[in-house]
């Protein structure tokens, strides 16, 4: 062993010199190819057809199917099945009819409404109101293919579509702006009405309203799809949740106002309860069971509905639970056939099969209802914005990042493109739907084979006509009873982007202001309407007038233009101006504590301030 003569030389440590930018991908970088819809191999749709780990694979089926007992059931977690899993063909199949299940009623509802009697609707006979229902199931089942698939725009950076199991159907928020605009269509004579000898006013099927209202939404979609191009951080900027949530409320609360008016016998002419002529019962005289608009049969029957809802929500099974809306409407329907309120004059008449464009509407613009489209096209932007970004976390992936962002972009999109599409496929507007992200947190499928396979059935209840027109068949009272629950769901949902608000005295009076005159107009529609009685000859200022008529008479247009305003208008409260936050968990502070806990703050506050004029004097 050699002898160690000298000390041995310092070895210099390794110095590291952290770069935050070093090997960072920067965003155009990011591979996004996976994102995009690819079609399956001969060799993979052999091994789903041809095995039968293919057809049933090892799925407890029996979790979907048994029913939920209170202190018995013990509660289990199924199988995680990713965007891109191996999906069994049986279970995708099941899937798919949970999802298309759960997306019946909200699909059928706005076309029911929109071609429904009374000021408010389109007035038009069975046999087209058959065809809007089937013709909204279809675009719905082919414009949700768009969403789920994806497709990257040439060789660029933008995509069409999320590539997520996000559906689309017909939004609720078009609603309050066509029966605006209608309403104000009869009242200006582009829509025709008669009066009968005793003053009841009939109004006339307006085909050619629809077709205005279809030309003007094909126009203002053209927002969305230019504001698809911009990052998703500036439309929340300009519309943050306190402009949303009051908006998408009252949405809700105009919603809910057309469904009580179903659910006591209809929003027809009968509601007035006229003491003669052919409406003193609801829907008409001649019909089955007639009786007069809020008479208790109506209202039982539309409590039938609801009641049998709450029950499948105690005691229904998971499947049964993500179609608890569409059961209470079947056995709304069982009990209306058996004691004979039914008339299925419009099932007869339904022809077996149809498809898109059997029935054509012309195409026109109807100017005055262009800056309450563009508020609403708006809105479901940033409302499209929350629904992605919900199905990404159900979807176990990450809700920041570029793929994010990408997902964001391509949806928004889609939507932009699909509020032209859907319109010249004759039917509203539709963008994605929230409630089937909780049928993917229910079942954990998040696979997009079953979001296939929902268009598919979709598509088929569409085609095969006698099924829209079972939907017509039904007293307005079940109906009822099923849309006043979706609707108060919607304002369920404004109340719960309003929750995550500081709630400070700024929050309170923007919240209040919007909602004095938004929930007053929705409330007591038609107040704001009389200011304006011009007579003259001018076009320009007649349409310019009508235009300001919809808008004062839509509550949530109104709600958004005074909480946006406001919101940019309103200086932030200073620091100190806040309230003291209070666990609402746990106990209320007495006013000592709240005390102590100002005079703290206060210490912070003016500590902080030392700080920084002492820095500055350095």
């Amino acid at each position: 062993m050699p002898e160690i003569t000298q000390a041995p030389e310092a070895t210099p440590h390794p110095v590291y010199i952290l770069d935050p930018h070093a090997n960072r991908t920067q965003d155009k970088d990011v591979d996004l190819s996976h994102t995009v819809g690819k079609v399956p191999t001969w060799r993979t749709i052999q091994e789903s057809v041809g095995t039968r780990s293919g057809w049933l694979g090892d799925y407890d089926y029996g979790f979907l199917c048994k029913p939920t007992l209170p202190g018995f059931t013990v509660p289990r977690i199924p199988p995680f099945f990713g965007l891109k899993d191996r999906l069994p063909l049986v279970l995708a199949l099941l899937m798919g009819f949970q999802h298309a299940l759960a997306m019946i009623a909200g699909v059928v509802t706005p076309a029911l409404i929109m071609s429904g009697s009374g000021k408010n609707g389109l007035n038009f006979p069975s046999v087209m109101r058959t065809q809007m229902i089937c013709t909204s199931l279809m675009t719905s089942g082919f414009l949700s293919l768009v969403q789920i698939t994806r497709f990257r725009l040439g060789k660029t950076q933008y995509f069409l579509g999320t590539g997520l199991l996000s559906v689309v159907g017909t939004s609720f928020i078009f609603l309050p702006v066509l029966q605006s605009s209608v309403s104000n269509m009869y009242d200006s004579g582009y829509c025709e009405s008669t009066v009968d000898p005793n003053g009841n006013v009939t109004y006339l099927p307006c085909p050619k309203a629809w077709g205005a209202f279809l030309g003007t939404c094909m126009v203002c979609s053209l927002l969305p799809i230019i504001l698809s191009f911009l990052p998703p951080r500036v439309l929340k900027r300009v519309f943050p949740p306190i402009v949303t949530g009051v908006t998408v409320m009252l949405i809700g609360v105009h919603l809910v106002t057309s469904g009580m008016g179903q659910w006591g016998g209809g929003n027809g002419p009968c509601k007035a309860r006229p003491t003669t002529g052919n409406f003193v019962n609801c829907p008409s005289n001649s019909a089955p069971r007639a009786a007069p608009w809020g008479d208790a049969q109506w209202i039982g029957l539309g409590f039938l509905v609801f009641s049998f809802i709450m029950l499948v929500e105690f005691f229904g099974s998971p499947f049964m639970k993500n179609a608890q809306v569409v059961i209470g409407l079947i056995v709304g329907m069982i009990v209306a056939v058996a004691c004979g309120y039914t008339d299925s004059s419009s099932v007869k008449s339904a022809p077996t099969v149809t498809f898109l464009w059997t029935t054509t509407y012309p195409i026109s613009i109807y100017a005055p209802a262009i800056i309450p489209l563009l508020i609403t096209y708006t809105l479901a932007m940033v409302e499209s914005i929350g629904d992605i970004t919900a199905s990404c976390e159900v979807s176990q992936l990450s809700v920041e990042g570029r793929e994010f962002e990408s997902r964001l972009q391509g949806g928004i999109l889609a939507d932009g493109v699909a509020g032209v599409l859907a319109p010249l496929f004759m039917n509203s507007p539709m963008s994605c739907y929230a409630q089937n992200n909780g049928i993917i947190s229910l079942t954990r499928c998040a696979n997009t084979m079953a979001g296939y396979m929902c268009c598919l059935f979709l598509i088929l209840m569409g085609v095969f006509s006698k099924f829209g027109a079972l939907f017509l068949m039904l007293p307005d009272s079940v109906l009822g009873g099923m849309t006043t629950f979706l609707f108060s769901s919607v304002v369920v949902s404004g109340i719960r982007i309003l929750s995550f608000l500081p709630w400070t005295r700024r929050e309170r009076f923007i919240v209040a202001s919007a909602l004095t005159l938004g929930m007053g107009t929705s409330l007591v529609p038609g107040v704001l309407t009389h200011m304006f009685n011009y007579k003259g000859d001018n076009a320009f200022v007649s349409s310019l007038i009508n235009s300001a008529n919809i808008v004062l008479d839509t509550g949530f247009a109104l709600g958004a233009i005074i909480s946006c305003l406001l919101n940019a208008l309103l200086p932030p409260n200073p620091p100190m101006s806040a309230e003291p936050i209070i666990d609402r968990h746990g106990p209320t502070p007495s006013n000592k504590e709240i005390e102590e806990m100002q005079v703290e703050a206060q210490s912070i506050h003016e500590s902080m301030l030392n700080d920084k004029h002492g820095h500055g004097k350095h």
